[in-house]
């Protein structure tokens, strides 16, 4: 046998089955080389120790691992020569040396360099959930754990892109199918396999990956606005009448509904604290005072705070701390206790509040305490969301913030609970990972940090929509985290109730016309009522062909458009916020409905779609009442009515250069863009959002 180490060099795809004995590598080797019909590599060690044990019942020994290796090597490049764009390796040198290491306690120094050396596009770890099965070679099924540990931080330690392959050999053979194609695809891409084994560790379809890549490189279509919603043309205005009307047909309906109240809260407060981290970083007490700064940077945000710094609900617990630290607080000059009061409120040793949750901040002052979002939430609850004395309330939070709101949480629903006999039930979810987006540079190559690993970035509120479908409920409340006031709770849940009031009734009628229409009882004079009640009520009016279908075709159009989700959608005046608002928007199709659009889906460059933004008169607060069940009280797929198109390509700076990721359509834009839609009116009380800490300031949130 001739003695050489070195692998063929190939553009053949090489895939190593890799793990412990009697873990099912022959068997899928096998397999594969079947499916994808070309080569498969045996282990060369079994017909070797076979044989030494039929000629005189020799075991393996320390002198056999260097054969073994020379063999297996041989052995791979001569079915290399004869395969067909695969290579299915039911073993290689890397396995030899882990056994080396396990039984003899070394690895000769040829072998490991040589394990080190060799390449495959893929390792498939093999799960030890398979039964072992006996033979003459095989040691014992003892410790095979520890043995598949052992495996396991090879791959690590040596850097092998690998995929652990669990289940029986149908769902493995299965599982591999779709990884190889997709790796195939991968390559042919040009990413590595240790990129595609990341993006599938993260769970992202590499279809997705693609589709990602395509928006970043040619940019996404610019929303076509027809023009703004407005009173009487897209936006439903009520007069408080009917609001308390509406509210009270929702409580007289609500008993017969599972109510549930969203909130997504994900995300850290940095957005609020940005203009202080940026007064840390650039600001020198030895050099400047903070006057002169607030004149350099033109910085009106900080001078505000500076000014109501004693209004804040935090002032007195931040100044006690100062005065604890500094023993000489009191005969510091008024920038230092200013500065030392900034720094201490973002300190990581202390309160370090630019990274904690909004949700858990202080946001309102009251005469026995200070709550924050989610006792305001909470509250909230218990006024709107309850039926049958039950309010269900679902958090979207990160994962390093979990406990943070468990703690928030216990500390004060026992109080709201209590005085009202309400019993209120809270879930939590977080944004999947399998929604987050690939970062490309300005040259649309891939970013990766110092250590050679895929950036990858979240997929914005859009991938929300997810955690939305996963919600079992008639009613669901949406609302951000920071809009909550201190006060005029009556108000706030007047309004809410009027607008599951407007929900709840269109939805009947909605039902109500298809049960008809499953139960054959639309005639052909019911028609024009409900292409009226598309119109009027669901601002949807049918095209000019419409006329020329048959009955049958008529019918089937009709329970295509209502056989819908349904939101209401709270709109208040537009008073200068940024963010998105309502307009008439004509899709690819020639089809105008009414959306909630963001500024940055506008093509800014046309004068006409401009002209139209500007002539907005309303804002979106994110004040939706939603309805996910469709007439036989089954959920909707809410994944199915997401416009794909309407995303968003963000600019991000990474280690000071400009990079550009995806993030998915928003989840009450593109998100919910398929749904049936009505927006209604709402007054300003109902949106007071905390965007900066300036932001508390505000009447809505101190104390009156």
């Amino acid at each position: 046998m001739e003695k050489d180490l070195r692998q063929q060099k190939t553009t053949i795809i090489k895939i190593a089955l890799f793990g412990p004995e009697s873990t099912g590598k022959t068997t899928l080797a096998k397999q594969l080389a079947d499916y994808y019909e070309t080569e498969w590599v045996p282990e060369f060690a079994r017909d070797y120790l076979q044989e030494k044990w039929e000629e005189n019942q020799h075991i393996c020994v320390a002198d056999d691992m260097m054969p073994i290796a020379y063999g297996q090597t041989a052995l791979e490049n001569e079915r290399l020569a004869k395969a067909n764009k695969y290579l299915f390796c039911d073993t290689n040198l890397m396995v030899t040396k882990v056994f080396s290491e396990m039984y003899y306690g070394f690895c000769d120094s040829l072998l490991n360099e040589a394990a080190l050396k060799h390449e495959y596009d893929l390792f498939f770890l093999t799960d030890i959930d398979v039964p072992w099965e006996k033979d003459d070679i095989r040691d014992t099924p003892e410790g095979r754990e520890s043995v598949f540990s052992v495996f396991k931080q090879t791959l690590i330690d040596t850097n092998k892109p690998f995929i652990i392959l669990s289940g029986d050999k149908e769902t493995r053979l299965a599982k591999a199918i779709s990884i190889i194609d997709n790796l195939t695809i991968a390559k042919e891409h040009d990413f590595l396999p240790s990129d595609f084994v990341q993006i599938y560790n993260r769970g992202i379809s590499f279809e997705a990956i693609l589709k990602q890549l395509e928006f970043l490189e040619n940019g996404i279509v610019k929303s076509n606005l027809v023009s703004p919603a407005k009173i009487g043309n897209g936006i439903l205005s009520l007069s408080e009448k009917d609001f308390e009307e509406k509210a009270i047909f929702f409580d007289d309906q609500k008993e017969k509904l599972k109510i549930k109240k969203f909130v997504p809260a994900s995300g850290a407060a940095t957005r609020m604290f940005k203009f202080l981290t940026a007064f840390l970083n650039d600001f020198d007490i030895q050099k400047e005072t903070i006057n002169g700064y607030i004149n350099r940077k033109k910085d009106k945000e900080l001078a505000i705070f500076i000014i109501g710094m004693d209004k804040f609900p935090f002032f007195k617990t931040v100044d006690q701390k100062l005065r604890e630290i500094y023993l000489d607080f009191e005969t510091l000059e008024r920038d230092y206790k200013n500065y030392y009061f900034i720094k201490l409120l973002l300190s990581p040793d202390y309160f370090d509040f630019a990274n904690k949750p909004k949700a858990v901040l202080p946001f309102h002052l009251y005469e026995t305490h200070i709550a924050n979002p989610i006792e305001e939430h909470l509250n909230e609850c218990i006024h709107y969301a309850t039926s049958n004395k039950v309010s269900n309330l679902h958090f979207t939070v990160s994962e390093i913030h979990q406990n943070l709101f468990y703690k928030g949480v216990d500390e004060v629903i026992e109080k709201i609970e209590e005085p009202s006999g309400v019993k209120i039930n809270i879930g939590y979810s977080y944004q999947n990972k399998s929604t987050d987006s690939i970062t490309i540079d300005e040259g649309n190559k891939l970013v990766k940090d110092k250590n050679g690993s895929l950036i990858f970035r979240p997929g914005g509120h859009g991938a929300l929509i997810e955690n939305l479908n996963d919600l079992d409920a008639d009613v669901i409340f949406i609302k951000n985290i920071d809009n909550v006031i201190q006060n005029h709770i009556d108000k706030i849940t007047l309004y809410k109730k009027a607008l599951a009031g407007v929900l709840i009734e269109v939805r009947q009628k909605v039902f109500s016309y298809l049960q008809l229409i499953d139960q054959n009882k639309i005639e052909e004079n019911h028609l024009a009522d409900i292409v009226l009640f598309l119109k009027e009520a669901l601002n949807v009016e049918m095209n000019n062909d419409f006329n020329k279908f048959t009955f049958e075709n008529k019918i089937s159009k009709i329970k295509e458009l209502l056989d819908r989700p349904i939101r209401v959608c709270g709109m208040v005046k537009n008073e200068g916020e940024p963010g998105g608002g309502p307009f008439w928007v004509m899709n690819d199709k020639g089809v105008a409905s009414l959306q909630i659009v963001e500024t940055s889906q506008v093509d800014l460059t046309s004068k006409k779609q401009q002209l139209i933004l500007t002539e907005s008169t309303h804002f979106n607060p994110v004040d939706l009442v939603c309805g996910i069940k469709n007439y036989k009280n089954e959920k909707f797929d809410l994944l199915q009515f997401v416009d794909q198109k309407a995303g968003f390509i963000v600019e991000k700076s990474v280690d000071g250069k400009t990079v550009k990721s995806y993030e998915l359509p928003g989840l009450w834009n593109g998100s919910m863009a398929n749904w049936l839609t009505i927006f209604v009116a709402v007054p300003l009380i109902t949106f007071n959002p905390v965007k900066t800490v300036n932001d508390l300031l505000k009447a809505a949130h101190q104390p009156q």
